[in-house]
């Protein structure tokens, strides 16, 4: 079963999550470069804090607390301590571009934390087969938004349609380490359906993904109640699906890569 992620840094949903089998809480500090890189998008800019990590540890007792934190920058240290001190059980550094800002990072951490690394632009991907070289990782996460658009693509997932994150998590399975990419919403919805995207996990031997907002939106979804049935639904439906997948053979898997294939072609106009 794929390590399942959500991004909250409200203590009572974080709450209701965990309870409803998702395996990690996602906090989301990452601020610097952001904007600029995905201003005028579609797309979710949180600024959590220190504050919103000690909040919502408070409340978990089953789920991992995962902390994404800032890119390398010259307050990195304290920001990395602050986290630790605060309780995350795993922390995320996104925007490595180089394999000494993986060093930088592995070494500060210094093994008090699980360490996650986001591959989510061309000079990861350029420098992957020298950091896979590094000890230490614990996981590396393939970041579909932003690699998409620093690859110059048109649609976010592209990289799975074109054999880009195929390759990578060939190099990154090979090398023994735990990976995951990207994000999906409901079973049943998507404009690429989410079991295409379910179906490529399993696939590619890929073992979590983030929930995308639209799972549980929550400024559409205000009643805790209902709140409470969009996650209940939403986790039994996937893990019914990836009972299914655990007995399929290879030639569904590969049937669906050309399902998501021409799906993604339709939605970039290339059909």
């Amino acid at each position: 079963m794929l390590k399942l992620m959500y991004i909250t840094n409200q203590p009572r949903i974080a709450e209701i999550a965990q309870n409803s089998g998702i395996d990690r809480i996602f906090i989301d500090m990452e601020y610097i470069g952001k904007y600029e890189r995905q201003g005028g998008m579609d797309t979710v800019q949180n600024h959590h804090t220190v504050d919103d990590v000690k909040a919502v540890r408070a409340v978990l007792d089953k789920s991992e607390l995962l902390v994404r934190v800032n890119p390398i920058h010259r307050g990195s240290e304290n920001e990395i301590d602050a986290v630790i001190d605060a309780g995350a059980d795993i922390i995320m550094l996104p925007m490595w571009k180089t394999a000494d800002d993986v060093k930088y990072f592995l070494d500060y951490t210094g093994g008090r934390v699980k360490t996650v690394l986001l591959l989510e632009n061309k000079e990861a991907v350029g420098c992957i087969d020298e950091v896979l070289k590094i000890k230490g990782i614990d996981e590396i996460h393939i970041g579909l938004n932003d690699l998409h658009l620093s690859m110059g693509l048109d649609f976010i997932f592209e990289p799975l349609s074109n054999g880009l994150v195929e390759s990578i998590s060939a190099k990154i399975k090979n090398a023994g380490i735990s990976f995951g990419f990207g994000g999906f919403g409901r079973i049943g919805e998507g404009l690429l359906p989410a079991e295409y995207i379910v179906s490529e996990h399993y696939r590619l031997g890929s073992s979590m993904s983030i929930l995308s907002r639209t799972f549980c939106n929550l400024s559409e979804i205000t009643n805790e109640d209902e709140v409470l049935k969009a996650f209940d639904s939403g986790v039994k439906d996937l893990r019914k699906y990836e009972d299914f997948l655990s007995t399929c053979e290879k030639e569904f898997f590969d049937d669906t890569h050309r399902k998501l294939c021409s799906c993604v072609k339709g939605i970039i106009g290339e059909n």
